[in-house]
Order: C-alpha cells, then sequence, then structure tokens
C-alpha cells in the first residue's frame, strides 16, 4: 500500500499529519477506495482516504455519495481508462515576477499541496509524465499572468499543473481553457507565508468536451487565496477545490460562476478545511441554467476543527433557473469540533426571476427581453468582477451576454427565488 502522506516539503512547510491523521484512511476500514465507503462509513470530511496510485481506488458505480451526481458514464474513459500524460501545449506572455517550467514527477513540489481523493484524480496523477509548474515571486498585486490551453483534441488526457507563491510575493494566475477536450488533471496552489494569491480558472471549452479536475491548496500563515472557478463551456465539467487554511491567519476567498445549457452538466464541490487559528473563509458561487436538461451541482463543505479557534466562515450558493426544465442541486455541508469561533454560516437558494425586478425595469420603458437580460447580467456580475483581469472581466461578460442571447427566446415569467436551505451560527 503506498504510504498515504504529502511531501516531506509540504509536511515541513504546512505540519500536515501523518497518515491516520487528516490525511488518512477511516478509522477501522481495511479498504482504500471511495468504491468501499458504504463499509465503514465516514464520519467527517476529513477522514476521506487518499492516495495518488490509481489501483487504489475501485471503479465508481455511481452510487458513492462523491459520483452519484455525476453522469459517470459519460466521463468513463476519463476515471478508468488509459491517459496520454504528455505534456499539454500551453501559451504565456513572459510577465516579471512569474515563471513558467516543465518539471518531471519527482520534482519535491508534486504534492506539495495535497493528494487525490477519487478515482479520476488519481488515474490523473497516475498517468501525467511532467507537471507544468508556475511559480509567482513578484511583489505587484496588480501583476496577472495568463495560461492558455486549447485545443487538447478528443483523446483521454492526464494534466498535472503546481502553482507556487513565494513568501511575500502577490500576483493574480489565470488558466483559460477552450476549444476540444477529454481531460482530467490535478492541480496544485501552494501560497507561502505573507503571500497573497489569485487563481482563476476558466472553462469555455467546446460542446463536447469533458472535463475533470480537482484543485489541492494549502495557505500559510498570514496567507491569502482567493480561487475563482468560471465554468461557461463543456458538455461535463466537474471542478472540485480544497483548500486547506494551515497556519495562523491564513485566509481564502473561494468563489465561482457557472452558466449552464441544455444537456450540460456543471459540477463544483468545494471543500474548505480551517485546521489553523484565527483563519478566515468566504465561498460564494453563482449559477444560472437554461434549457431542457441542464443540471448544475453544488457540494460545500467546510471544516472547523478543534485547533482552528477564532475561526471566520461563511459559504453560500445561489442558483437562477430561466427556463424549465431545468436541475440545480445545492448542499451546503457545515462540520464545527470547537466552539470558540468568531462565526460560521451557509446559505443556498434556487429560484427564478424576481417577477418585481422585471416590473420595475418594464415601468422605465425597458422590454421584456431586455430586463430579464439585465437581471441576469447583474446576478453573475458579482463573480466576474472579483477577478481582478479588466481585459479577463470584459471576455466574460461578453460570454454571458451570448449565453443569455440564447437563453432569452425560451425565456418565461416566473416567481421570485425560494430560499432552499439556510443558517448561521
Amino acid at each position: 500500500m503506498p504510504e498515504n502522506t504529502v511531501s516531506e516539503a509540504a509536511a515541513a512547510a504546512f505540519a500536515v499529519p501523518a497518515a491516520g491523521g487528516h490525511r488518512g484512511e477511516p478509522v477501522g476500514s481495511k479498504s482504500h477506495t471511495d468504491g468501499a465507503w458504504h463499509e465503514i462509513p465516514v464520519q467527517t470530511r476529513s477522514e476521506r482516504y487518499t492516495s495518488a496510485d490509481v489501483s487504489d481506488f475501485d471503479e465508481p458505480t455511481g452510487h458513492e455519495v462523491d459520483w452519484k451526481l455525476t453522469p459517470i458514464k459519460l466521463v468513463a474513459d476519463l476515471i478508468n481508462g488509459p491517459l496520454d500524460g504528455s505534456p499539454v501545449e500551453v501559451t504565456a506572455d513572459a510577465v516579471d515576477g512569474f515563471g513558467l517550467t516543465w518539471v518531471d514527477r519527482t520534482d519535491e513540489r508534486i504534492g506539495s499541496a495535497g493528494l487525490p481523493e477519487d478515482r479520476a484524480s488519481a488515474n490523473a496523477w497516475s498517468a501525467f509524465d511532467k507537471a507544468l509548474a508556475i511559480d509567482v515571486t513578484g511583489e505587484t498585486p496588480s501583476a496577472e499572468f495568463v495560461v492558455a490551453r486549447s485545443g487538447l483534441g478528443t483523446g483521454a488526457r492526464a494534466a498535472h499543473t503546481v502553482i507556487t507563491a513565494s513568501p511575500n510575493s502577490r500576483g493574480l494566475v489565470i488558466i483559460e481553457n477552450t476549444g476540444d477536450a477529454r481531460l482530467t488533471e490535478n492541480v496544485e496552489i501552494v501560497v507561502r507565508e505573507g503571500a497573497q494569491l489569485t487563481v482563476v480558472t476558466v472553462q469555455q471549452w467546446n460542446d463536447s468536451a469533458a472535463h475533470l479536475a480537482s484543485h489541492f491548496a494549502q495557505v500559510g500563515r498570514d496567507a491569502s487565496l482567493t480561487h475563482i472557478v468560471v465554468s461557461l463551456g463543456g458538455s461535463v465539467v466537474r471542478v472540485n477545490p480544497s483548500i486547506h487554511l494551515s497556519d495562523t491567519g491564513s485566509n481564502t476567498e473561494a468563489y465561482g460562476l457557472y452558466f449552464a445549457d441544455a444537456g450540460q452538466h456543471l459540477e463544483q464541490r468545494v471543500y474548505i478545511d480551517h485546521e489553523a487559528e484565527n483563519s478566515r473563509s468566504r465561498v460564494k458561487y453563482k449559477g444560472a441554467l437554461q434549457g431542457e436538461g441542464a443540471h448544475s451541482v453544488w457540494v460545500g463543505d467546510v471544516l472547523i476543527r478543534q485547533t482552528a479557534n477564532g475561526t471566520d466562515s461563511y459559504e453560500e450558493n445561489r442558483n437562477l433557473v430561466l427556463s424549465e426544465g431545468t436541475r440545480a442541486d445545492s448542499i451546503p455541508n457545515l462540520e464545527i469540533e470547537t466552539g470558540n469561533i468568531l462565526g460560521a454560516g451557509h446559505a443556498s437558494s434556487t429560484g427564478r426571476f424576481d417577477d418585481e425586478q422585471l416590473f420595475y425595469l418594464q415601468s422605465r420603458g425597458i422590454s421584456e427581453e431586455e430586463a430579464r437580460r439585465l437581471v441576469v447580467r447583474g446576478f453573475l456580475a458579482e463573480i466576474i468582477q472579483k477577478i481582478g483581469s479588466p481585459a479577463v472581466e470584459e471576455r466574460l461578460t461578453l460570454a454571458v451576454e451570448a449565453e443569455l442571447v440564447d437563453a432569452a427566446g425560451g425565456a418565461t415569467a416566473f416567481a421570485a427565488p425560494d430560499e432552499a436551505i439556510g443558517g448561521t451560527l
């Protein structure tokens, strides 16, 4: 059995517990697979088994907690099949304060942020030949580094990316995905002491593309990570960020934007792990759905450990339904192991157009169609404006506009949004 730990470098930097701790297998379990959790139920989010070896995981059946909302038949080749692990072509302009290199699997940065929790992630980890390493060393907050990937083809591929922010560095890293792809990948993010890093991934794949991604992040002392996921294109897109607030004063803001069209499945499972004292997190994901069979999934897990005194945390997910025949699954979860916190809460809502907003706009001479577009644009603009790159924000605003033009023809008047789940502590 492979040793269930992250690299020595990560253990030294972030004091990650060894196997049997928060990255170990469930206590008493003899099985190391995501497919066998039903034998001995996982009692807390931190007990999920992790391994970089795909053979340690059973093939999912669709009944597992992590797969039951995913159309696994459409991505079975990425989960179970052989993968092309050769480096994918990327383009990026040289920018002061950022470095871009390909590194071997033996590089000490590999495994410094986390390990796979499911077979798709482990399949990618087992298959990649070289990892794309992005180093952030500058101290200019407005500096941005854009990495573009396009035209990866229709064969099943694996990829691995490691983003490392040096102590006290500042920067914005944007990964833009377009064209054809059948890709399963892992993205590691390490934010060292005092650094402030923003990482944005944009999924604007072609309609037939499939993309499964696991993001692992470690945030150090007095460091901050802003993590943004934008999913607009692709047949099946599943992005799962796992962010660990590993040291005192660590902070994360996790945002997401998605627009699901007819027959499109967009999924995101966010895990925030408060390990250290005085850590802070804010999670906000917003999505719109239109067209028969449009399906979105958002699962938000927040764990506040016994060691995380002084935690301040809040997560929310908002979904706007634009037509009949759509489905939005929204599941916030909150685990608290200490009562000595500043606050924690969650909220989730799935609803339709607010008739009062539409009436207000129409009463001022705006057509019903344009009024609907303005409401949706305003609903999603909050997330786009968090990116911090005017050029990227403008491109995404235009992409959302294109989605709204398609949606306008089938839109009908709906009631105001209904709150589905909410709570604070």
